[in-house]
């Protein structure tokens, strides 16, 4: 299921990783490194990471974070009120095998389920060197992408494409509702309707451009999925207004 190449996960990712897994912090990769393991390779300096906010595994975090030498570089701090309302926390690693690696933590995201879920779900693998990781499901990573940041629409694409051609030949009904869910290529949802139109017409129950994909009207699913983006896009923003306005006062008392 996962194409990751050794290469592609890079030594102080690995270290960040294992210090997480040495003391025990319940955290799942998320952000462009989870993306490595989909199969929608993309190299990022950042290690992304959501996990449980109660007061036993920020005290593990803090440990892992004092093993890599990582220091805060913005505001907010990291404390449950601020990772139960939604902020994240931001490091820079001094380690001498994490050096310089940026690692940001969040607990909670616009449209994602609690961590708890999240945990349930969870991916849970091994790194050719044995560093285990647990990850973000598929679907939460998929939707958790859904932000106003430009570069995320293509990265969910190539999430679902991989999976989809992974998978295309005799594929579950999950993959399929999954499919129907968040596939967000043209040719690719029409091929998919003329396979499962029964399914198509049971999707289209909470996915509205699935009308036009079972109506076979390219133009139609194209303004769709443009629609669809611009309306999770205006959310994002909605989400983040009074979120941005306490980091301004943050930084402004600092």
């Amino acid at each position: 299921m996962w194409h990751w190449e050794v290469h592609l996960i890079p030594n102080p990712i690995r270290k960040v990783l294992s210090s997480m897994q040495t003391h025990r912090v319940r955290a799942l990769l998320m952000g462009e490194q989870a993306c490595v393991f989909y199969g929608a390779a993309e190299f990022s300096r950042d290690t992304d990471l959501a996990v449980l906010a109660d007061a036993a595994n920020l005290v593990r975090l803090r440990a892992a974070l004092a093993e890599l030498k990582a220091e805060p570089i913005a505001v907010p701090p990291c404390t449950l009120a601020f990772l139960k309302r939604g902020h994240g926390s931001h490091f820079r690693c001094h380690h001498p095998e994490a050096m310089r690696m940026r690692v940001d933590v969040m607990a909670k995201m616009r449209g994602v389920d609690p961590f708890a879920s999240l945990w349930r779900r969870r991916t849970s693998i091994e790194l050719p060197d044995g560093t285990p990781c647990d990850l973000l499901s598929l679907a939460d990573l998929v939707q958790a992408k859904k932000t106003q940041r430009d570069k995320d629409w293509p990265m969910i694409r190539r999430l679902v494409e991989a999976h989809f051609f992974e998978h295309r030949r005799s594929p579950t009904a999950a993959q399929v509702r999954f499919w129907f869910r968040e596939l967000r290529t043209t040719e690719l949802l029409v091929e998919l309707a003329a396979r499962f139109p029964a399914a198509c017409v049971r999707a289209a129950r909470h996915r509205p451009l699935l009308t036009a994909v079972k109506a076979g009207v390219v133009s139609d699913i194209d303004a769709g999925l443009d629609a669809e983006q611009a309306a999770e896009r205006a959310e994002d923003r909605k989400y983040w207004l009074p979120l941005r306005a306490e980091l301004e006062r943050l930084r402004h008392r600092r």
